[in-house]
Formats: structure tokens, C-alpha cells, sequence
């Protein structure tokens, strides 16, 4: 990998990916990113872009009477309409979504929110969530594994563990993917690293467990991604 500096010229067609821009049919990076041999750009620091089919982790914070304001670790907050509740929320209740729309002046709109109950919260770069994942889940299935805890990661940076397990472990592991998010051989090196602490062989292709929060549900598969995944 590369580093990428905003404005550096990424390829001299007129390119549809993320983290960039075009002039005169020209394609230029957008922010200060690492650029893989394949030429995708992993940021290495930005904020939450709201996107459509985004699976999100959001904290209520005022209840109306039509819905409930959700803060989203983004300049904007969303809305999550009763009519799209099968229960009811209050202040401070830590949920997880999709992003339904957001329109020209950045109204978000929330639906299939769920409570995720009890555990803690964390806070992660929103632009390297993508290497929190993984290609197919793998980061994140590995992590629950070896700490026996689950997790859900919000595209948008929330990340809520449950208070099962070795939840340090989890936050410890989550720490160092931000920190060498841009460096390659990631995945062997959490995986060397949770081995240590565990005393156990870390399989890098672990399933999906059965009840675990869907980070694989729009907005993280390819499906839906759009140019957002950055695991090499």
C-alpha cells in the first residue's frame, strides 16, 4: 500500500469510488487515505457519510411523539417513526438500524431498529469500520470468538459488546485495528495477538454465530457497500 495524499491523482479516467473526486475526467483522492494494489483508498481519518441501507448503532436521545431522534456519531441525527417500532424506546436506549433515506438536507430515516440491552459502547473511526469487519465478517466473527462476546458495529463508528465474555479482550483487539487499520497483514496480526491471550489456535474463517448482531445485513456486504469495504 501507498499513502494517498487529497487532490493526488488516482487515475487519468473518470472513476466511480469512494474517497475520491473527478475533474476533467480525471480521478482524484478526496482525503488522506492508503491505497491498496487494487486501488482501493482506506481513509485514515474522516467523518460519518450517512448513506441509504447503512446498518447503523444509534443512542436515542428525545422521544416524540411521532418517533424518536437517534444520535448517529454524525453531525446529523436520525428519526425513527413509531409506525416502523414493533416496541417502544426511551432516552439513552442504544438501538440498531438501517438507514432508510436521507434526503438533499440530510433528514435520516431509520427503520428495523432493535434494543440492544445492557453491554457497553464504544467509539470507533467511522472511515475504518470496513477493516473491523472484515471480508465476509471475518475481524469481527474472529474477535467474538475468541472473546465470547457479541458485538455490533455500526458503519457509523458506534460499537456496542455485550457484557458477556472477555469484553476487554474485544475492546483491546478493537483498539488496535483503529490504530494499524492502514497497514497490511492486519487480520494475522489480531489473530497472532488474540492467540497470545487466550493460550488457543484463532481460526481466521469463523462462521457467523446464529444469534450474534447481523453486521452482514445492507450496508456491509458487497451488495450494498458501495465502495466502502477496505479489508486487503
Amino acid at each position: 500500500m501507498k499513502l494517498v495524499v487529497p487532490g493526488q491523482l488516482l487515475s487519468q479516467k473518470p472513476l466511480s469510488q469512494a474517497y475520491s473526486f473527478v475533474e476533467n475526467n480525471q480521478t482524484f483522492a478526496s482525503v488522506f487515505s492508503m491505497q491498496s494494489e487494487d486501488g482501493r483508498l482506506v481513509p485514515l481519518k474522516g467523518p460519518y457519510e450517512p448513506m441509504q441501507e447503512d446498518l447503523i448503532v444509534g443512542i436515542v436521545v428525545d422521544v416524540k411523539f411521532a418517533g424518536y431522534v437517534v444520535r448517529l456519531n454524525s453531525p446529523y441525527t436520525g428519526f425513527l417513526s413509531s409506525r416502523e417500532c414493533e416496541t417502544t424506546f426511551t432516552r439513552g436506549d442504544v438501538i440498531i438500524g438501517r438507514l432508510l433515506s436521507i434526503d438533499e438536507v440530510k433528514n435520516i430515516s431509520i427503520i428495523e431498529a432493535r434494543k440492544l440491552s445492557g453491554g457497553r459502547v464504544i467509539m470507533f473511526p467511522p472511515v475504518k469500520v470496513p477493516r473491523l469487519i472484515g471480508k465476509k465478517n471475518s475481524m469481527i466473527n474472529m474477535i467474538r470468538a475468541a472473546a465470547g462476546c457479541d458485538i455490533a458495529v455500526g458503519r457509523n463508528g458506534i460499537v456496542w459488546l455485550s457484557n458477556s465474555g472477555n469484553v476487554e479482550l474485544a475492546i483491546r483487539s478493537i483498539e488496535m485495528i483503529s490504530q494499524q487499520a492502514h497497514i497490511p497483514g492486519l487480520t494475522d496480526r489480531v489473530a497472532a495477538f488474540l492467540k497470545e491471550q487466550t493460550g488457543k489456535d484463532v481460526a481466521l474463517e469463523v462462521p457467523e454465530p446464529k444469534d450474534a448482531p447481523r453486521n452482514h445485513a445492507r450496508g456491509f456486504h458487497k451488495e450494498g457497500l458501495k465502495g466502502r469495504e477496505g479489508e486487503f
